[in-house]
């Protein structure tokens, strides 16, 4: 399969329309319908639904298109390490990671690189767990910032020298505000909302000593500003991480940590036999020497 005509196919994608994909490419639109027939021969599949003045994506076409646009991604990452030459260090260095103070120690690194590197760029990418490793497998990113347990079958780790603790975000008008920390007892008839991640893993079933089903959970968030702003209206108390969120005098949420305490560790990952790019190893140098101090 031919990069050419994945970019075709993107393209015709994106303008909903043959005549439109191919005028944005240069090309004339027989030639454009033929190619994007032959991608379909080559598949054995249909991945366009053809009206009289647009197209749209079939089910295979959708799949398609997500993977395009990773294999492109990685071919044009891969294209600008590759071209990189020895005189000066520059490139892009990538870490995938969750809502966590423990970004700094990412950051902290990331600065030094630039110091000795200003060439380098830095990119964060945001995802929970199983979002950073898929991305790490698919080689879309470098490193992944990653909670508790760690695969060590599939990834090289390094520790992160500090540790998140668990609680809750409530309104400062709410009963639980009013203790220093809040237990089972406090939170099993709360309505609850918790982030996705949680959702899926082990936490509340072993604090709450709990099934999911006893629990009332009344929402669930992907980022932890949203969680806030949902406590912030009454909809519950969000189980969450310490000092994601700014909680100065004028806010009207307070946290207040589990008893039993409950702390979450850190790990930098990467994958078993990654070829880095020169960035990269720089960057893991010094992710090595600040995990040491």
């Amino acid at each position: 399969m031919e990069l050419r005509l994945l970019r075709y196919f993107l393209t015709v994608a994106r303008e909903g329309s043959i005549t439109n994909a191919a005028n944005a490419l240069h090309i004339t639109q027989p030639t454009l319908s033929r190619q994007i027939h032959e991608l379909e021969e080559e598949l054995g599949q249909s991945l366009l639904v053809r009206g009289s003045r647009s197209v749209s994506l079939t089910g295979e076409g959708m799949l398609l298109r997500k993977r395009a646009e990773e294999i492109l991604e990685l071919v044009e990452k891969t294209e600008r390490e590759v071209s990189l030459g020895d005189d000066v260090l520059t490139g892009e260095v990538s870490v995938g990671a969750g809502e966590t103070v423990g970004v700094h120690f990412l950051t902290k690194a990331a600065q030094e690189l630039r110091r000795r590197y200003p060439e380098v760029r830095f990119q964060i990418i945001s995802g929970d767990g199983m979002e950073v490793c898929e991305l790490l497998d698919k080689g879309l990113i470098d490193f992944g910032l990653v909670f508790d347990h760690v695969d060590r079958s599939k990834y090289n780790a390094i520790p992160v020298p500090w540790r998140d603790v668990w609680g809750v975000l409530v309104r400062k008008d709410h009963p639980l505000a009013e203790k220093e920390a809040v237990t089972p007892a406090d939170l099993i008839h709360q309505p609850l909302l918790v982030s996705r991640q949680v959702l899926k893993g082990p936490l509340l079933p072993e604090w709450f000593g709990a099934g999911l089903d006893a629990l009332n959970i009344a929402g669930t968030y992907t980022l932890a500003f949203n969680g806030s702003l949902m406590v912030e209206d009454g909809m519950g108390c969000a189980l969450c991480l310490d000092r994601i969120i700014n909680l100065g005098e004028d806010s009207p949420l307070c946290f207040r940590p589990l008893e039993p305490r409950r702390e979450a560790g850190m790990h930098i990952i990467w994958k078993k036999y990654q070829v880095f790019s020169r960035a990269a190893e720089k960057y893991l140098e010094l992710l090595e020497e600040s995990g040491k101090e």
